[in-house]
């Protein structure tokens, strides 16, 4: 079996076949449970100051609270259609793409509109579940991290993924028309994460890789929607975000330091995994099945569009200098370094980490809404 085979379960990165295999098949599911394996720690060492960075992380954090029912300016009314429609025409989007010989010839402005919404929904709603996913990791972080500065700021954490899983249910419940069950590739990825007992995989998977794609992935929407509601919960939520990353990098960066060669490759094939995983959920493959289109062909057309191909590469733009500065890029024989090259991504490797941007991410004065 190849090393990529057993991280992903295909020999083949770009298999299409393999990779809509995977599907949700418990839709209707309202509760979903793993297994925690971890040991709580307790630590009696409560003296604060060892590692500076985290301390004033935690200070940012304290400072940084924001409520999402009184902040945001909820009484703003949403036409998700002409949101969608403003969108495509603000980005130009969709206008590179063939779609000679396919079903997508037949479509009109009422079903690339449709398209719009289900995709809308679709992105949100996975937001939403993967917050979640953050919400329970970050418990599990002050749970079984060792150090009692790094407990102080995951329990701040805690409270901003609570806060973030809030916004955007009830922007999904109040402003959109519907909601997705979460994908099956993200469940699998948020399954390990919370099962591996080790501490720090919680923190690489989440905090470096998860979290590290969400804040590209909602910088490029901040950037792309013309609807202020969502814009600005967005930009609350990446200043956040940034916090969480940082969060990891300069955790992890000291605890790696300590590993050995077998244990970084260790990590190093988790992320590659994860980076996988993420890339995948992001076809879509829900929002076709419910159009009622060939999955498949509709999947191998988006694929081919430069705006899709954009925006994947950009979801990791946080993620590749992160690894760099972990270490994890170069470390044995550079293999982590070698499958961001295929996935294609590596050109962000020398882009700042967010250890040392998270502050450019801080709301500013004129930002947060007058009490």
């Amino acid at each position: 079996m190849t090393s990529t085979e057993r991280l992903i379960g295909r020999t083949e990165v770009d298999d299409l076949d393999a990779i809509l295999g995977i599907t949700n098949d418990d839709v209707d599911a309202v509760a979903h449970t793993v297994a925690n394996n971890a040991e709580s720690i307790f630590t009696w060492d409560y003296e604060k100051g060892a590692r500076p960075a985290l301390e004033k992380l935690y200070e940012k954090a304290k400072s940084s609270q924001w409520n999402g029912e009184t902040d945001l300016p909820w009484e703003l009314d949403v036409d998700q259609e002409a949101v969608v429609v403003a969108n495509a025409a603000a980005n130009n989007r969709g206008a590179n793409l063939d779609v000679s010989g396919t079903f997508f010839e037949s479509w009109g402005d009422k079903e690339w509109t449709e398209l719009g919404i289900q995709s809308q929904n679709w992105i949100l709603s996975q937001f939403m579940h993967g917050e979640q996913g953050a919400l329970i990791c970050t418990a599990k972080i002050v749970e079984t991290v060792p150090w009692i500065d790094a407990k102080y700021y995951a329990a701040t954490q805690v409270m901003d993924e609570a806060r973030h899983v809030e916004v955007f249910a009830k922007y999904l419940n109040e402003k959109l028309s519907g909601s997705y069950p979460v994908n099956a590739h993200l469940r699998l990825l948020l399954d390990d994460i919370v099962a591996d007992p080790r501490w720090d995989m919680t923190y690489l998977g989440m905090q470096i890789m998860v979290e590290g794609l969400a804040l590209a992935a909602f910088g490029f929407m901040h950037q792309m929607t013309t609807e202020p509601l969502l814009k600005q919960l967005l930009r609350y939520v990446m200043s956040d975000e940034a916090r969480h990353v940082a969060f990891g990098v300069l955790s992890l960066k000291e605890y790696y330091a300590e590993l050995d060669a077998a244990e970084i490759r260790e990590r190093q094939e988790f992320a590659y995994e994860a980076a996988v995983r993420m890339r995948d959920r992001f076809l879509q493959q829900e929002v076709w099945e419910r159009m009622g289109v060939d999955v498949k062909e509709a999947v191998s057309v988006a694929m081919r569009g430069p705006d899709q191909l954009l925006f994947q590469q950009m979801l990791f733009s946080k993620i590749v200098p992160n690894c760099r500065k972990l270490g994890l890029l170069d470390a044995g024989d550079g293999w982590l370094r070698t499958k961001f090259t295929e996935l294609g991504v590596i050109e962000f490797e020398n882009l700042v980490d967010t250890g040392e941007e998270y502050e450019d991410f801080a709301l500013a004065t004129s930002e947060v809404r007058p009490a």
